[in-house]
């Protein structure tokens, strides 16, 4: 059973697990409502958490912050709502919200093997905010305990679960099986979603994996998505952690977004001019502090 949480307490927690979220925040009210300004909730892909007055207002704000969730959709938007027959509530008074897109993590990551390396690998990202897919054929090759931010995927077909698990994903292929990796690969590079795609091995088994791909009829252009050895070149060493530490910088150094910021960012002053309009302060004293 889903723990209830207060608005607070669920942002905290997504922000931990790196899961996406919208959060709700009502700005103004005119008339009889069934909260106040400042009120708020957060959406999740599968819950939402506190409330901001519940019946088909709620309901109409939760599909509409799913819709942005699954389209992947973590700016600004500000909505207005009447309550009046449109949405079944009796009120009779009017609600401003703003809904705040959050990606809940730097990056999405998919990790394929659970062995030595994949395990440090673990200890590492769990620390990220980063939401991480651990898969395995082997159930008894997971440690009991997982960070927060890791999901277990449990699978005796991880190269037919892959490209829908990868989609929009970081993959990094750590198996125990050189023909399950290229088998990986193979698959990852036909569905051509992932993000990006790391192998673990040698120059020797990175060649004549180009070779068996370029015998299946991919390009170059395809075959160079693929990076192998995975890691940091100037990241020494070849213990498990050591290993781990390379592939985490290059993950992170990869999924770091632009420095490159627009000039306009977040909503625009017509926005907020065109709410304000549709839902006028109650209270002169409001617009004074505002002047």
């Amino acid at each position: 059973m889903q723990k209830r949480m207060t608005w607070y307490e669920a942002v905290a927690d997504c922000e931990k697990r790196g899961e996406p979220y919208v959060l709700v925040t009502v700005l103004g009210v005119t008339g009889s409502v069934p909260r106040e300004p400042a009120s708020k909730m957060v959406v999740t892909g599968e819950h939402s958490h506190d409330t901001i007055g519940g019946g088909h207002l709620e309901y109409r704000i939760i599909a509409r912050a799913r819709e942005r969730l699954a389209a992947r959709d973590y700016t600004y938007e500000m909505c207005h709502f009447p309550l009046g027959a449109s949405l079944g509530q009796c009120c009779g008074g009017s609600v401003a919200v703003l809904m705040e897109g959050h990606a809940g993590g730097d990056g999405r990551l998919v990790v394929f093997g659970a062995g030595h390396v994949a395990k440090s690998l673990i200890t590492i990202m769990g620390e990220l905010p980063w939401q991480i897919t651990w898969v395995d054929s082997r159930a008894e090759s997971f440690p009991a305990e997982l960070p927060a931010n890791v999901k277990r995927h449990h699978t005796d077909d991880p190269v037919g679960d892959a490209a829908a698990l990868c989609e929009d994903a970081h993959v990094v292929i750590l198996t125990h099986n050189h023909q399950l990796d290229f088998d990986l690969c193979r698959v990852l590079l036909e569905a051509g979603r992932a993000a990006s795609i790391g192998l673990i091995g040698s120059d020797t088994k990175a060649e004549r994996f180009r070779q068996r791909l370029a015998h299946r009829g991919f390009t170059d252009e395809a075959i160079t998505q693929i990076r192998c050895p995975v890691g940091r070149s100037d990241v020494p060493g070849k213990r498990p952690m050591e290993v781990a530490v390379s592939i985490s910088a290059e993950l992170l150094s990869i999924a770091s977004p632009s420095t490159d910021k627009p000039m306009r960012r977040g909503l625009s002053w017509s926005n907020l001019k065109n709410l304000m309009i549709e839902t006028p302060a109650t209270a002169p004293a409001a617009s004074k502090t505002e002047d």
